[in-house]
């Protein structure tokens, strides 16, 4: 059992728009990035809704069964380096799904020696508004999908292509306990974002399932 910190904006499951299958995704909270354009405000300030790691993996263990994958993403996630490690380490031990991580910082800059094997695949790369997004997972098209494991290569290869129109789709929630509404996804970027809260950086009108979120 771990009591460290975790600074998590949100978790729900099941979510179909970031990754193959049900996954179970987490929005860590801060981010020192802070993308122009990025729709994802609410997750960037630090010091809000903290939680600890061992109270999030309690709460999702009820889910893990039916997981078929897990996404994290922020906020910035390795803003919270030892609290994702710690994350990252309990779910790893609790379930063999494959483990996608979205991070704004480059490839370059991350260290992942004390990570490895706990990673199946990360988006890397800051979103870049003036940049095209048509390549599938990823909300511009300089940010990169890299497979870092024989799972990662096994479940995120099919990814390292156009974006279909298909898949231009959000999932819509219940965010809280007022029933807020809360949409994840990364399709086109061609309605008014003042609208939306999305997971990622760009999102669209479709809205691909319906499901009920549980928020830490």
């Amino acid at each position: 059992m771990t009591h460290m910190p975790l600074y998590l904006s949100r978790l729900h499951f099941p979510v179909t728009t970031l990754g193959p299958g049900q996954r179970l995704c987490f929005w860590f909270q801060g981010c020192s990035i802070r993308c122009p354009g990025c729709v994802s405000m609410d997750t960037w300030a630090p010091g809000r809704h903290r939680t600890t790691v061992d109270a999030v993996l309690q709460s999702v263990d009820q889910w893990l069964t039916q997981t078929d994958g897990i996404t994290i993403s922020g906020g910035e996630p390795f803003d919270q380096p030892s609290a994702l490690e710690e994350l990252l380490k309990g779910l790893r031990a609790r379930s063999a799904a494959d483990i996608l991580v979205y991070s704004g910082y480059p490839l370059e800059n991350l260290n992942l020696e004390r990570l490895e094997g706990l990673i199946d695949a990360l988006i890397t790369d800051p979103f870049r508004v003036e940049q095209p997004q048509t390549l599938a997972l990823r909300g511009s098209n300089n940010q990169r999908l890299v497979c870092l494991t024989a799972l990662g290569h096994a479940r995120f290869n099919q990814f390292e292509r156009r974006v279909s129109q298909g898949e231009r789709t959000l999932d819509v929630m219940f965010d809280g306990p007022n029933g807020e509404i809360f949409l994840a996804g990364i399709p086109a970027r061609d309605r008014d974002a003042s609208k939306r809260r999305t997971a990622a950086a760009v999102c669209g009108p479709a809205i691909a399932s319906i499901s009920q979120g549980v928020e830490a």
